[in-house]
């Protein structure tokens, strides 16, 4: 979703403090006609650096401030807005800052990148974080985070996640700058994101699905390769009338029995942004195996969050508001959230709750 710059009155957080944003250079911003005291940072980065938030609001000011991150060409507020998400890593929570991190990464803008290399180079980093680092510098197409890149890539001691993640950055970077990509005819896609890969290129004739689906469970094939049939078969899935939509979202689904759990959260990614019905009983499924690793049900959580309003889903994310594992935890109260706003119709997830001080354990039980 493309998020709405929302400036919400946060007069219900007595106890917050108001964090100024950092100065953007002059050179590199093209200043707007609001004056200051209509900054729409500072509020902003309030809610999302205290840990006093409810995680959903956080979630909200995170998605408005990248809102201001992504703003194309830069404005005042683009280099104070990345400052902004950036200084929310410290959070303790794995949640949060992985979604911080992918938001960094969403941004096209270079100045983001010291603060994920600093995230992937923390060992002591949770993994999850370190791979949406990773892939946000991919995202970025940051030619100077290769040599970082390989190295995590081939080091035989590192978390799976973060090398097979710094594997596919590697590819999308030099898929960016290559000749291929120029040469390449994309079709046209229904959604925004930089993807960790683009979709495959068209070619005489069209892919069909079962060839993507071949392509797509390949595991002899580079996984970026991999990515790049599981894109273009999400795009084969939007609109959801499409007469391809369902047969591709069954196929999407059949990556979720991939060895590779990095593989899996990204086919649940991938049904978060498609929202297609089809794709609920493999997301619940997912959900509840307790023996998947905590970053693929998280997706899923958030993914059957998208289809909120859909009948059952809500029930159904409730029942994990007290799971063991704290990410997925809080990826429902997230998913439970977004819920809300798609059974209200709201128009973009930026927008924050009228009411800041609920607490959202209490209001989704």
């Amino acid at each position: 979703m493309t998020p709405t710059a929302i400036t919400p009155g946060f007069s219900t957080y007595s106890d917050l403090k108001t964090v100024p944003p950092s100065t953007p250079n002059k050179d590199s911003v093209n200043p707007p006609s609001e004056s200051k005291a209509s900054d729409p940072i500072a509020p902003l980065r309030a809610a999302l650096v205290s840990e006093a938030t409810p995680l959903a609001v956080r979630f909200r000011a995170l998605f408005s401030l990248k809102h201001h991150a992504s703003e194309q060409p830069p404005t005042l507020y683009t280099l104070p807005a990345i400052h902004a998400i950036a200084a929310a890593l410290s959070s303790p929570s794995a949640l949060l800052k992985h979604e911080l991190a992918y938001c960094l990464g969403q941004t096209s803008n270079l100045a983001a990148v010291p603060f994920l290399r600093a995230v992937l180079e923390d060992r002591l980093e949770d993994a999850m974080c370190r791979h949406e680092a990773a892939e946000a510098l991919g995202a970025l197409g940051d030619s100077g985070s290769l040599a970082l890149l390989r190295g995590l890539r081939d080091e035989a001691g590192e978390a799976e996640v973060v090398r097979e993640t710094c594997e596919i950055a590697v590819g999308r970077i030099e898929w960016e700058h290559s000749a291929k990509r120029k040469a390449e005819r994309l079709r046209n896609s229904d959604f925004a994101s930089i993807d960790p890969a683009p979709p495959l290129a068209q070619r005489t004739h069209e892919y069909t699905i079962e060839e993507l689906q071949e392509q797509l469970l390949d595991t002899r094939l580079p996984l970026f390769d991999r990515y790049r049939a599981m894109f273009a078969l999400r795009d084969l899935s939007s609109p959801p009338d499409l007469p391809t939509a369902v047969p591709a979202v069954k196929a999407l689904a059949s990556g979720f029995s991939d060895p590779s759990a990095l593989f899996r959260h990204e086919i649940a990614f991938v049904f978060g942004q498609l929202s297609h019905p089809a794709s609920i009983p493999s997301l619940i499924a997912t959900l509840s195996n307790s023996k998947e690793e905590s970053m693929v049900r998280h997706e899923a959580a958030e993914a059957l969050g998208s289809l909120g309003d859909e009948e059952g889903v809500e029930k159904i994310l409730r029942g994990f508001l007290d799971d063991p594992e704290q990410v997925v935890r809080e990826s429902v109260i997230v998913a439970l959230d977004m819920a809300e706003f798609e059974k209200n119709g709201e128009k973009e997830y930026a927008v924050l709750p009228e009411e800041l001080g609920f607490s959202p354990l209490k209001k989704f039980k």
